[in-house]
C-alpha cells in the first residue's frame, strides 16, 4: 500500500468534493485542497484525528454517542453514510459523509477515505433562513432528507400542523438535481374542487364560463423541478384518479383540450392526515397512497424536540423584531421549554412575536412569554419551576391573573432563596432592577 498511496494523495488532491484519507487509528494522512478551503484553511490537519478535527471529541464518534462510518464499515465490510454536524470556520454545518474503505494485499482494511458535502439546507445554529435544530429527532428527518433528495422518488412529509412541512418541501428540492428549476406550491386544502383540475393541469380557451384565454396550470409550471402538493388528504376523490396518471405516465389534459400533454416533476407531499385510515374509508386510493408514499418522513413535534426551542426562538425573534436586539432570560425560556406548544413551530413564532410586543426593553421576561401563551397560565408558572428545580406552586385555580401567578413564584423563589438577591437575579434571568421592583410591587400591595 505503501507504494500506491502518492499515487492516491495525488488523485484525492483533484477532486473537486472535499476529501480526506486515514488510517485505521483514525489519523489524517492526506486532506485535498477542497477540504483545506471549506474545512481547514489555516491549520493542518495531517497527524491528527478525525474525530477530534471534525467534532472536537477526545474518543472516536461512536464511543461519543455519534454514529461512526468507519466503525459501520469495519461492521459491514462495505462503504457508509452518515450525517454529521462538523466544525468549520464559520461554526458547526451539516456534513453527508461517505466512507470507502481501502484494502491491503491482504484484503484487511487499512485505510478510509472519506467525501464530505455540506448540507445547506439545515443548521446546527441559529440562522436567517433553513432548517434548524440539533436533536435527535431533527437529526434523523435530516438524514432521509439528504438520502432521498438526490433521488427521483417521490416523497411523503408526514407531522403535525405547524412541523414546517413546506420548510421540509423546500430542503428536499433544494438537495435535488432539480434544485435550479422551480418548487411550485399547491395548497390542496384552499382549491375548491370546481377549480382543482383547471388549477392543476391548466385549461384551454372557452373550456368554461370566464375562460376567456388559454393558461397553463402549475404541473406546467413545475416541469423541471418539483411539485409540492401541501395538504394532499385534501384532494377530491374525482381528482385523484388524474393525479395518479400523472405520476404513473408524467401525462396530463388541460381543461378542455383532448392533447396529451408531457411533463417532468418529482412530486413531493404533505399532510397531518392519517390517509391509511382514508383509504381503509375510501377516501383517498390506495393506489394513489402508494404512489405518493414512496418515500415517507415523519417530521417530529416540537415537543419532541423541545432542546431546540433555544436555537429556534434566536432565530425567529430575528425574523418578527428584525430591528431590536431582544432576548430571552433563562427564565423565559424555561416558561417555552415547558410549553407542550400544539401548534409546533408555527405557535412557536406567534408567541415570540406576542411576547416581543409586550417587551418594552431588550429582554423578554416569563411574564411576557405567559402573557403570550394566554391560557392556563397556572400550569405554564408550574412546569417552568418544575423545569428550573424551584419551589412548585400548588392549588392555583384556572383564572388566576398572570400578575398573581408572577407574585407568587417570586415568593416562592424568594422563600427557597438563600442567596443575596444579585444572585436571585442572576437565578431568575432579570436585572437587579427589575427585581426590585417586582420586590418593591409586592411589598406596597395591600394583605389578603
Amino acid at each position: 500500500m505503501s507504494t500506491v498511496l502518492p499515487e492516491l494523495v495525488s488523485y484525492l488532491e483533484g477532486l473537486p468534493e472535499p476529501h480526506i484519507l486515514f488510517d485505521r487509528q483514525y489519523r489524517i494522512l492526506a486532506a485535498n485542497a477542497a477540504y483545506r478551503r471549506q474545512f481547514s484553511p489555516l491549520a493542518s490537519v495531517i497527524g491528527r484525528t478525525c474525530y477530534e478535527v471534525s467534532h472536537h471529541f477526545s474518543v472516536p464518534c461512536d464511543q461519543a454517542g455519534e454514529s461512526c462510518p468507519l466503525a459501520r464499515s469495519r461492521e459491514s465490510g462495505q462503504r457508509e453514510r452518515v450525517l454529521h454536524l462538523h466544525h468549520t470556520p464559520h461554526g458547526e454545518s451539516y456534513v453527508n459523509i461517505e466512507l470507502v474503505p481501502l484494502r491491503d494485499a491482504n484484503g484487511e482494511q487499512a485505510y478510509f477515505i472519506e467525501k464530505m458535502e455540506p448540507l445547506r439546507v439545515a443548521q446546527g445554529q441559529s440562522a436567517a433562513q433553513g432548517l434548524i435544530g440539533r436533536s435527535m429527532p431533527f437529526q434523523r428527518m435530516l438524514e432521509l432528507v439528504s438520502r432521498v433528495g438526490p433521488s427521483q422518488a417521490s416523497v411523503l412529509l408526514l407531522g403535525e400542523s405547524g412541523t414546517g412541512k413546506e420548510l421540509m418541501a423546500q430542503a428536499v428540492h433544494e438537495a435535488s438535481l432539480r434544485a435550479a428549476n422551480a418548487l411550485v406550491v399547491v395548497d390542496c386544502a384552499s382549491l375548491p374542487e370546481t377549480l382543482f383540475e383547471s388549477e392543476l393541469f391548466g385549461h384551454e380557451r372557452g373550456a368554461f364560463t370566464g375562460a376567456n384565454t388559454s393558461k397553463p396550470g402549475l404541473v406546467e409550471a413545475a416541469s423541471g423541478g418539483t411539485l409540492f402538493l401541501d395538504e394532499v388528504g385534501d384532494i377530491p376523490l374525482s381528482m385523484q384518479v388524474k393525479l395518479l396518471r400523472l405520476l404513473e405516465s408524467g401525462t396530463y389534459r388541460r381543461v378542455g383540450s383532448t392533447e396529451l400533454r408531457r411533463t417532468d416533476v418529482r412530486v413531493v407531499s404533505a399532510t397531518h392526515r392519517d390517509l391509511k385510515s382514508m383509504v381503509a374509508d375510501g377516501r383517498f386510493r390506495e393506489d394513489l397512497y402508494y404512489r405518493l408514499s414512496t418515500f415517507p418522513i415523519a417530521l417530529p413535534a416540537l415537543r419532541d424536540r423541545a432542546e431546540d426551542i433555544p436555537l429556534l426562538a434566536v432565530a425567529l425573534l430575528a425574523r418578527v423584531a428584525p430591528h431590536r436586539r431582544i432576548t430571552l432570560t433563562a427564565s423565559a425560556l424555561a416558561v417555552l421549554q415547558a410549553h407542550a406548544f400544539p401548534g409546533n413551530v408555527r405557535e412557536l413564532r406567534n408567541v415570540l412575536e406576542r411576547a416581543a410586543l409586550l417587551a418594552d426593553g431588550v429582554h423578554i421576561e416569563p411574564v411576557h412569554v405567559q402573557s403570550a401563551l394566554g391560557t392556563d397560565a397556572s400550569a405554564i408558572v408550574r412546569r417552568a419551576a418544575d423545569n428550573t428545580s424551584t419551589k412548585v406552586l400548588p392549588g392555583f385555580p384556572g383564572d388566576a391573573s398572570l400578575r398573581s401567578l408572577e407574585r407568587a413564584a417570586l415568593q416562592a423563589q424568594l422563600e427557597a432563596h438563600r442567596g443575596s438577591r444579585a444572585e436571585l437575579a442572576r437565578k431568575l434571568g432579570i436585572s437587579e432592577r427589575s427585581l426590585y421592583r417586582k420586590l418593591r410591587a409586592i411589598e406596597q400591595e395591600p394583605p389578603g
